[in-house]
């Protein structure tokens, strides 16, 4: 099986001067986006996820707080592996990335903090989507979801 193509986060940044603060993420590129949607979850202990497309891409933005996103492959979208790769990315409105998540990977997120905002741009028209649409328990891949101790 070719190997998938991995998520990764399209770094910004913050300008700050006497008028206020501008966020950015310049590399990012709208090619191939569709349509967008916004996500906030009322308890950051809940985790809302997984989901997938075969087809589809997301690209995830932060706009308020900060949310634990995390991909897990998903070469076969009938028949999920349970101890497939999971990627976790940490994602703040004070440090502005997007982060790119291919086809043929399961996302979800947890807040980390109250009023945590996600802003998702997807490949996919809401029909397209619909007619490629996997969902699996929000525990299914259940590791990732821990905030770590440091």
């Amino acid at each position: 099986m070719a190997s998938l193509a991995e998520p990764r986060l399209i770094r910004g940044g913050l300008a700050v001067d006497d008028r206020g603060r501008v966020s950015f993420v310049n590399d990012f590129d709208f090619a191939g986006v569709k349509r967008a949607y916004m996500a906030e979850n009322f308890d950051v202990n809940y985790v809302r996820a997984w989901h997938g497309h075969r087809h589809a891409q997301k690209w995830v933005l932060c706009v308020s707080g900060s949310a634990l996103v995390c991909a897990a492959e998903l070469p076969d979208p009938q028949h999920p592996d349970p101890k497939a790769k999971v990627y976790r990315f940490t994602l703040s409105a004070s440090a502005p990335s997007i982060l790119h998540i291919p086809a043929l990977y399961a996302n979800g997120f947890r807040a980390l903090e109250p009023h945590t905002r996600l802003i998702f741009f997807s490949s996919d028209t809401l029909a397209e989507s619909n007619a490629d649409d996997f969902r699996y328990p929000g525990r299914f891949w259940d590791g990732p979801w821990a905030v770590e101790e440091r």
